[in-house]
């Protein structure tokens, strides 16, 4: 007996990252925020690229607060979405060209937010990473925390409830 052949991990690599782009571009507001995702296997690392519009304080000059709770809000969500979507990827159920043409799962929508603000943000780069807590039919809890320069020093986290998109929906 003979196991099939595995595909070509270049293909593999290649069906991920044209789901996850799909995923990123089907929400405008993630180009405007100019947040970008990084994908090492099934995790996923969100950059909030700096450009001077995203300063809330000029004095300071200090990332604006809103702009930050967006860039958490937008990473928990995708990181959500990305979990519930990568075993559908990984065994080839979902076609990248299908998800770029617009035919994607609906997101999940936020039953609530908090955000912890814990320091400034510096005019410079920033990156968040979010675990989902839970996840099942209904209902999803995700933990998300940003940084700059230092893992260690955290500018803001945050935890979000998401209702999940019903089949029916």
């Amino acid at each position: 007996m003979s196991r099939p052949r595995p595909e070509p991990i270049q293909q593999v690599k290649q069906r991920r990252d044209a789901a996850l782009a799909a995923l990123v571009q089907s929400v405008p507001y993630i180009q405007f925020l100019g947040v970008t995702f990084d994908r090492r296997g099934n995790e996923l690392t969100g950059q909030l690229n700096y450009h001077d519009t995203l300063i809330g304080n000029p004095r300071l000059p200090a990332l604006h607060g809103g702009a930050t709770a967006a860039f958490l809000e937008i990473t928990a969500m995708i990181t959500l979405n990305w979990s519930v979507l990568w075993e559908r990827v990984e065994n080839g159920q979902l076609d990248p060209e299908d998800m770029a043409r617009g035919n994607l799962p609906r997101q999940p929508k936020t039953i609530d937010f908090s955000v912890d603000y814990l320091r400034s943000g510096l005019p410079r780069d920033a990156y968040a990473r979010a675990r989902v807590w839970r996840s099942g039919r209904r209902y999803a809890s995700v933990h998300v925390e940003a940084w700059q320069d230092d893992k260690e020093k955290l500018l803001a986290q945050a935890t979000g409830h998401f209702l999940m998109a019903q089949a029916e929906d």
